[in-house]
């Protein structure tokens, strides 16, 4: 099973904290202004989008949000067969390394501290692009299909289903649901939400089992080095 992961950078360049006398990065020449969030996203992603695409992932979000005195910049990144702790952290230095050296060459990108958090997409995220939905192919998902017309060519009406993400391609995604399969394009669905399946509890036991049977063995082998 793929972990899913974060890492965070220390507060400022380099791991230092940021000095907060002076002039502030939102007044230098070519720096967002302290107030403009979008303009500080916007310069933020010119930054790290080719980092994360030239280590190999997808940048599937970034956002900056106000925390106490400090920002938080959230970076999500993802690849096809997701992404594990090490990989996160890997892309997290990378980032890291990259801002610091855009910070040196023309000022502060977030006027202030900050804190830089990646992480990898949870469950619960949308999914809106092919690529989602052909990472979740064996996955159960609920999502909004939008019929097609009727005889005046008007929608018959959306109606909402669940079913498997049997196959995904640029063009289209297959769903077996309880009515059999479907092909759908990304033109009639809306956003798909993975739905978490808990193991039966009979799986449930027999896992407690075997670690019961691993305890037992080890409890053996304690038992022999003591002797020893």
């Amino acid at each position: 099973m793929t972990q899913r992961g974060r890492a965070t950078r220390p507060t400022g360049p380099t791991g230092r904290p940021r000095r907060t006398d002076g002039p502030r990065g939102g007044d230098r020449a070519g720096a967002p202004r302290g107030g403009d969030l979008a303009a500080r996203r916007n310069r933020l992603r010119e930054v790290i989008e080719p980092v994360v695409q030239g280590v190999g992932y997808d940048l599937e979000d970034l956002s900056v949000s106000r925390a106490g005195r400090r920002h938080v910049v959230r970076v999500i990144v993802d690849a096809d067969g997701g992404i594990n702790l090490d990989a996160v952290a890997d892309v997290s230095r990378a980032v890291s390394a990259a801002l610091d050296a855009a910070e040196e060459a023309g000022g502060d990108i977030v006027a202030g501290e900050y804190q830089l958090e990646v992480s990898s997409p949870g469950v619960d995220r949308p999914l809106t692009l092919p690529r989602h939905w052909r990472r979740n192919v064996g996955r159960l998902v609920k999502v909004t299909t939008r019929a097609g017309g009727g005889p005046s060519g008007q929608p018959a009406g959306d109606r909402q289903v669940t079913g498997r993400v049997v196959a995904a391609d640029d063009e289209r995604v297959v769903l077996e649901t309880d009515s059999g399969r479907a092909e759908h394009t990304y033109a009639e669905l809306g956003p798909g939400r993975v739905q978490v399946e808990f193991s039966r509890l009979d799986e449930i036991d027999e896992a407690d089992e075997a670690d019961d049977d691993i305890d037992d063995i080890d409890d053996e082998d304690d038992v022999e080095d003591e002797e020893r």
